[in-house]
């Protein structure tokens, strides 16, 4: 691990047992995240995108342990997570914390804003009222006056507002990271601005690092420094998000991008985007797993499964796809020097 990296993932693999019958046996697996690599450097935005389904939240979940993984490994900081000689569980979470997308179900409706965002302080042995003055001080931070909302709950505030409160919670036990499933993807547009915009000043006034995940291109775009694509649990495209929006390499980013909507009359969609939904994920297709959607394959696509590959015209530029891949059957695949 470099020394700018924070959090590394390798080879990181999640699937869930579907169970049947009178004796409810395993019948099959659904593989959600199935095999993939990357990492996070210090004060980076890396977003994540693709479909629904396409394994982005057990991603996240897996990155802070709130699922365990079945094969592959985390390291955060230079430490495998839950090894004999590497970070517990419950020290990465005071490092690692998560905002959800249901900004109503994951507050706690028994309890005020200043019991939720000081209970974790408070787990973590900071004495209740030193845990109280740091929910006074975070909700300045996130633009709710302390007066106005400590005593408040759940029901008693707007979507907004109890995105903010989600967010300061995260903030209580002043991470280094945040993993933002879905942040804003519930709330209205120009509320949705607000708290980007407060996202984007807390990264900058707090030194933090965040893993973006979002359906929305257009707000990865203005999150992110580097994006990942995943398409069916697997990693397809990861790279620059200038590179990523200006030259998608991979057939199913150009698919994403093109269905982009923009207010721009000069840049409406010419192609045609997909059609159809991805492959079931219980039985996904051999090879590479977009072929069965994808305009450019060819029988290699479907025979072999395309590695991640860099670009050699763009730095750290990663592309899983047969047809960048020289020597690999594909007709378009650059050919290899004599």
């Amino acid at each position: 691990m470099s020394a700018d990296t924070l959090l590394e993932v390798r080879n990181l693999k999640r699937y869930f047992p579907i169970r049947g019958g009178l004796l409810q046996r395993q019948v099959a697996t659904v593989q959600a995240v199935d095999d993939i690599s990357f990492d996070v450097r210090r004060g980076e935005t890396l977003g994540i995108v693709g479909e629904s389904g396409c394994g982005k939240s057990t991603t996240a979940r897996l990155l802070i342990r709130l699922l365990e993984p079945d094969d592959g490994t985390v390291a955060f900081d230079g430490r495998a997570v839950a090894t004999s000689d590497g970070i517990p569980v419950r020290e990465l979470r005071r490092h690692v914390q998560m905002v959800f997308q249901d900004s109503y179900s994951s507050l706690n409706p028994r309890c005020s804003v200043e019991d939720t965002i000081a209970y974790g302080p408070s787990v973590h042995g900071l004495a209740w009222e030193a845990a109280k003055a740091r929910v006074r001080e975070i909700l300045a931070k996130v633009g709710l006056d302390p007066a106005l909302f400590a005593a408040r709950y759940p029901h008693e505030l707007s979507g907004g507002q109890r995105q903010r409160v989600n967010i300061a919670r995260a903030l209580a036990l002043e991470p280094k990271l945040l993993v933002l499933d879905e942040p804003v993807s519930a709330l209205d547009k120009s509320v949705e601005a607000q708290v980007l915009n407060l996202l984007v000043d807390l990264k900058r006034d707090l030194a933090l690092t965040y893993v973006f995940i979002s359906h929305d291109l257009n707000v990865v775009q203005y999150m992110s420094d580097r994006v990942l694509v995943m398409y069916l649990g697997k990693v397809v495209e990861y790279g620059p998000v200038e590179s990523i929006y200006a030259n998608p390499r991979h057939p199913y980013t150009r698919a994403l991008l093109g269905a982009m909507p923009s207010m721009d009359p000069d840049r409406r969609g010419e192609h045609a985007t997909l059609t159809g939904d991805p492959p079931n994920p219980i039985n996904p297709p051999p090879g590479c797993r977009f072929h069965t959607r994808c305009p450019y394959a060819e029988p290699c696509c479907a025979a072999a499964e395309p590695r991640l590959a860099a670009d050699a015209s763009v730095s750290a530029h990663y592309t899983a796809c047969h047809m960048l891949v020289p020597g690999s059957g594909h007709s378009a695949a650059p050919r290899i020097a004599a």
